[in-house]
Formats: structure tokens, sequence, C-alpha cells
């Protein structure tokens, strides 16, 4: 298995370490799995399922932008 170095920046670096502990695994661990899946063409999970559906969707906002209050005017 060979070796690879990476540069990211603090804050991901920091949210990366925190969301592998909180699974169970190691960044590298982490990394590798993400990568083989995304190398595989294998789209699991909601995230995909979500993207998916999204580019099924074909939306158009005809320029119209959210503002954060938008969200909660329901």
């Amino acid at each position: 298995m060979k070796n690879v170095t990476l540069a990211l920046d603090d804050d991901l670096l920091r949210e990366g370490r925190k969301y592998a502990r909180q699974n169970h695994t190691t960044l590298n661990g982490l990394i590798r799995k993400m990568l083989s899946e995304s190398v595989a063409g294998r789209r699991e999970g909601w995230l995909s399922e979500c993207f998916e559906i999204l580019d099924a969707l074909r939306p158009n906002s005809r320029g119209n932008k959210w503002k954060r209050g938008d969200l909660y005017r329901v």
C-alpha cells in the first residue's frame, strides 16, 4: 500500500478527525473509504440519493436568490 500526502485546512482536518472518531474509524480509513466509493462509482447513502433526486428535477431559480430568513417563512 502506498502513502499519499494531503494538504488540508486546519478546520477541515479537525472536523474530519472528529467525524471519523464519531464513526469509529480513523481519518485515514474515512478518506480511503470515501475515495474507494467515489472511484468505484458506487453512490451509496442518503447524500447520493439527494443528488440523484436534484439531478432529475432540473430546477430553475430564474435568478431568484434565497436569504437565510426565507427558510423560516414556510
